[in-house]
């Protein structure tokens, strides 16, 4: 009978006593590779974005920005899918075999397929690839956040997960980093670059233990027949007292994600419809210079939700996030008319948009206990992240029905509100130890 699995005793409070604290070196060890791993998965996620104008144009033979925007949106929606698909598969695999194995074979797959892009000679040999490479990407932060969880004492943990997820945003930096390095070579070759990081990951997760929790569980479930059906886990995150957690965790991630990864995909054109017509030649350049001052910001706003989510509730904290991302769009998209005052925004932007990120690596990891964290984290975040793939191809359809980017930019704020709304039906965990 495949009825859901309740994974916790009452109130979903833990069935085993709390795992052992891990040695201090084991876990530094745990961070830096799931640090890095989430560093070169947000660089590859970035790399696209940034070489968007010169590579469609290339394959498609055409300059124009609203069919540049719509294939675009067609080719990013197509990774976000793979994304959302491996995060789903991979969390799960992740309570099965382990976070540290799982996170190995999903580095390895993005690496590669990331390389292969640089050799694509259509747009949809392109979008293959990418969405290819997405698999990898997903499946990464759902192992990883779940051994850096699993890893970290209770009174470190939070810290912890602002440090790994604040690898996100300097992998956004390392990107337009690389953009302007090796751009001027041309756009394959930023995609070849981007692969280049991978043994380093690969080596350090061959000295990353399994966390004791995640050890522990599984030799509980190996006592109980009812786990042995490979969907178990996943049936599990949709008990009587899981079904709300996850829903929510979908939604106020999704808010998030439909918003930045519907906004991302426009500076390009945007970009090419602001500058004169004299200095089309500085548009890489000049996205490259957007997006570095929008991950300094979103460094800053990982910094700087350090002290409020470890003090404050955490529903109000992310209420703040979403409140602000909203504001600011709108405000950029109403009032940008130039590049100064486009790379003047960059940065408030990223504070909010991209910092608020952070948010989830703390909340997720407390809404689920450890025999099922990876399959619920995984799935909502990627869950949300295959949903939020429509974002670009109806941000690209906007532009092209609207006539200019800031119009549509200015209608695609609003979803942050989604988050807004949802994130109060959700439980709030703030001092509350992880489930075991």
């Amino acid at each position: 009978m495949n009825a859901p699995i309740s994974p916790a005793g009452p109130a979903g409070r833990a069935l085993m006593p709390p795992a052992a604290p891990p040695a201090p070196w084991t876990a530094w060890i745990a961070l830096s590779s799931a640090g890095l791993a989430w560093l070169f998965d947000a660089m590859d996620l970035q790399i696209f974005t940034l070489i968007l104008f010169p590579s469609v144009s290339e394959l498609i033979g055409s300059t124009d920005a609203g069919r540049i925007a719509g294939t675009g949106g067609v080719i990013i929606a197509c990774k976000f899918f793979g994304w959302g698909s491996g995060g789903i598969a991979f969390g799960v695999i992740a309570d099965h075999i382990g976070r540290a194995r799982t996170m190995l074979v999903t580095v390895v797959i993005y690496s590669l397929f990331t390389a292969l892009s640089g050799l694509a000679q259509t747009w949809w040999q392109l979008a293959a690839f990418q969405a290819l490479a997405g698999v990898g990407m997903g499946g990464e932060w759902a192992a990883g956040a779940a051994l850096v969880a699993e890893t970290w004492p209770e009174q470190s943990r939070v810290r912890a997960m602002q440090l790994m997820q604040m690898c996100f945003a300097l992998g956004f930096f390392a990107a337009a980093a690389l953009n302007l390095l090796v751009g001027p070579y041309g756009w394959r070759w930023v995609f070849a670059a981007g692969a280049a990081p991978a043994p380093i990951i690969v080596l350090l997760r061959l000295c990353v233990p399994e966390p004791a929790r995640w050890l522990a569980a599984r030799n509980q479930r190996a006592a109980d027949t009812r786990w042995s059906d490979p969907t178990a886990t996943l049936r599990a995150i949709f008990a009587p007292d899981m079904r709300r957690r996850t829903i929510v965790a979908v939604l106020i991630a999704l808010a998030m994600m439909a918003d930045s990864n519907s906004l991302a995909p426009l500076i390009s054109p945007w970009v090419h419809q602001i500058l004169p017509r004299d200095q089309q030649s500085a548009i890489g350049r000049t996205v490259s210079q957007f997006f570095m001052m929008m991950s300094i910001g979103g460094l800053v706003g990982y910094l700087g939700l350090m002290w409020p989510i470890a003090r404050l509730p955490r529903r109000w904290v992310y209420a703040v996030i979403v409140v602000g991302s909203t504001t600011v769009a709108l405000t950029q998209f109403i009032s940008v008319t130039t590049v100064r005052q486009l790379l003047l925004f960059a940065p408030i932007y990223g504070f909010f948009a991209i910092g608020g990120f952070g948010f989830f690596a703390v909340y997720f990891p407390e809404l689920f206990p450890t025999a099922i964290r990876a399959t619920g984290q995984g799935f909502c975040w990627n869950m949300a992240r295959s949903l939020a793939a429509l974002g670009p191809l109806v941000a690209g359809a906007l532009v092209g029905v609207m006539g200019s980017v800031p119009a549509a930019g200015r209608l695609i704020a609003f979803v942050y509100l989604v988050g807004f709304i949802a994130i109060w039906f959700g439980p709030e965990t703030k001092g509350e130890p992880l489930q075991d």
